[in-house]
């Protein structure tokens, strides 16, 4: 049985980090991406993961290795290391516990981050710890040092709201600001599929994949392609798509069904039924209540904010002044920690009626749910008796939970706010600056967007899989190889793979954690404006990724769901507040995930040792 030495320690932990980094890239950058279809109601949490799963892929193993040698040697000199593999070893090992750590604490809180930015954060990190500052690339070094890459912080969402911004304000000036905007709608969407297309096809040719032989490609061959693709894509939608939705929300039958857009133009002569009155399509209001909601909605409104909180203000601390009997100076003490209990409060009551509905599903996730909850923890310690009876019977529920939860999980309600509460008035101002489009105006981009959504996750795939990958290869080149300079050699194709894989599953498992505070938390989301941010996001990630720099596709979607929301006409239809708090948690990743990587490189580093 051969020996472990040193070197497979510390890349088995390594490689522990390096997933872990890229499983909380998938549920926090893949998930903010997605968050824009799922808050337009244009697919649902499951479709997303599917569709996910083969764009992600897709994009990773085409084009993904771009960026992987920014990250490996762009900032961090492979001579710096001289030679000494275990030292390079050690020093990107430590670079990936201070971006997975540091990602997973705001993960788990909710707090939306940039993976990208945490991991060149920490490698900076490393690379002072290590080698020293004056090592460290800090200048644009060719487009891969810091200075370069950190650019893409202010340049990204800038650009990429201008994109945004400038596709839906196209869509605006055509279709909503018709008088009749359904039938504008309708004959001009072959021209969204052709700029859906084309920079679809854009993103696999543009410089081409090593792997596919494109790179050396004359630059009229890849605009012929690129158009030739968008102009095909328009073609088909103009003899398919067209005479569906003419049928679907120009004649109103609502006995059509999808497959029957194989028959294309002969649709046309389909009769228009009688007597129907509205079409049949989805409603895409962000906020929608059902029948239950409906009751508790009306039960709230019947009762005053004040008089709630004294209702559940039952705890001694809250009630041993009475708000009536206190001092002037005293009153407004008491009110605040009055409206912060039944804040808290109605934050636990959602909770547990979401839980409930699970509960009563027959669904593997509806057993788990039950089990867990019909054997709760008793009182005393975790070694009473009652405790591990607990235990054994809800152990088998819990992976069940973990891998299911966010299947069923509610991310419309969450993102619209909980009535009554701070967050849920601000979001009823938000959506009350937005003016709101006809559902079947809506319903024909739905179908755009998810071309535009399954782009940003190819461009995702292409960008930010190269960055998860970058840090893990040259690992593995130096624990392999025992020199550092074969962090130099091109990046393994399964090695893509396993991370793109893992990052898929971050976000299938743990990406409604982000997903319930993006989207609709910024401004209002509607399919034709979600296809827009998308397609801005998508063309900004693709741009810098093609330069070979990374950049956060997190704070490209941000930045065109912001200029997206600035065309209602109204600085109030954009939640400030949230914007502000997302600009804080980038700034606040460079030196924290720094510190992180940088501190455990030294404490390492110089360690008694024998």
């Amino acid at each position: 049985m051969p020996v472990l030495s040193e070197y497979d320690y510390v890349f088995a932990i390594g490689t522990m980090f390096a997933l872990l980094e890229a499983y909380n890239n998938g549920a926090n950058d893949v998930a903010n991406a997605w968050a824009t279809s799922v808050s337009s109601r244009s697919v649902t949490y499951p479709q997303a993961m599917l569709l996910c799963l083969i764009f992600e892929l897709t994009g990773a193993l085409t084009v993904g290795a771009r960026t992987a040698s920014t990250i490996k040697n762009g900032i961090i000199p492979v001579e710096a290391f001289r030679e000494n593999a275990g030292v390079q070893l050690l020093a990107f090992t430590c670079a990936s516990a201070g971006a997975a750590l540091w990602v997973q604490w705001c993960t788990t809180h909710s707090a939306h981050v940039s993976s990208t930015y945490s991991l060149i954060s920490a490698i900076a990190g490393v690379g002072i710890a290590t080698v020293g500052a004056s090592q460290v690339q800090w200048g644009w070094n060719d487009g891969q040092g810091l200075g370069a890459i950190f650019a893409g912080l202010f340049m990204a969402p800038a650009i990429s709201a201008c994109f945004g911004a400038a596709i839906f304000m196209l869509i605006k000036t055509i279709v909503h600001m018709r008088k009749n905007p359904v039938p504008w709608a309708v004959w001009t969407s072959p021209f969204f599929f052709l700029i859906a297309g084309v920079v679809c096809c854009l993103s696999i040719v543009y410089k081409g994949s090593p792997r596919l032989g494109l790179a050396d490609r004359p630059a009229w061959w890849i605009a012929v392609v690129s158009l030739g693709t968008g102009l095909a894509l328009a073609l088909l939608s103009a003899l398919f798509f067209v005479p569906y939705v003419h049928c679907k929300v120009i004649k109103k039958d609502r006995d059509i069904r999808a497959w029957e857009m194989i028959y294309g133009p002969l649709l046309f002569r389909r009769p228009a039924p009688a007597g129907s009155e509205q079409a049949r399509v989805p409603n895409y209001a962000v906020v929608q209540h059902d029948a239950e909601d409906d009751e508790s909605t009306a039960e709230t409104s019947a009762v005053s904010y004040e008089k709630k909180a004294n209702h559940n203000s039952s705890d001694e601390e809250i009630t041993a002044v009475s708000p009536t009997q206190a001092a002037p100076k005293e009153k407004n003490l008491v009110f605040a920690e009055v409206s912060q209990a039944s804040y808290q409060k109605l934050l636990a009551d959602a909770l547990e009626k979401h839980h409930a509905k699970l509960r009563k599903s027959k669904s593997p996730l509806g057993w788990a749910m039950r089990t867990v909850h019909n054997h709760p923890f008793g009182a005393g310690s975790i070694y009473e008796r009652h405790n591990l009876k607990a235990v054994l019977y809800r152990l088998p529920a819990i992976p069940v939970i973990c891998l299911m939860y966010g299947l069923y999980y509610d991310i419309h309600t969450a993102q619209v706010g909980i009535m009554d509460t701070p967050d849920g008035r601000r979001m009823a101002r938000v959506y009350d600056s937005a003016p709101k489009y006809p559902n079947e105006v809506e319903h024909l981009y739905s179908f755009v967007q998810i071309i535009t959504a399954c782009t940003a996750s190819f461009a995702h795939g292409a960008n930010d899989v190269g960055n998860a990958v970058g840090v893990w290869a040259a690992m593995y080149s130096a624990w392999s190889t025992g020199t550092a300079s074969a962090a130099k050699n091109p990046v393994e194709l399964w090695q893509i793979a396993v991370m793109a894989l893992t990052i898929c599953f971050g976000f299938i498992t743990y990406g409604y954690n982000i997903m319930k505070v993006m989207g609709n938390k910024i401004t209002y989301h509607s399919p034709s404006r979600g296809s827009s941010m998308e397609m801005g996001a998508a063309i900004t990630v693709m741009i810098f990724s093609q330069e070979s720099l990374p950049v956060s596709t997190s704070m490209c979607i941000t930045g065109a769901t912001v200029g997206v929301g600035l065309c209602n006409g109204t600085f109030k239809a954009v939640n400030w507040q949230r914007v502000a708090l997302l600009v804080f948690s980038w700034i606040m990743t460079i030196p924290i995930a720094g510190l992180i990587g940088g501190l455990l490189m030294g404490i390492v580093l110089n360690a008694p040792h024998f």
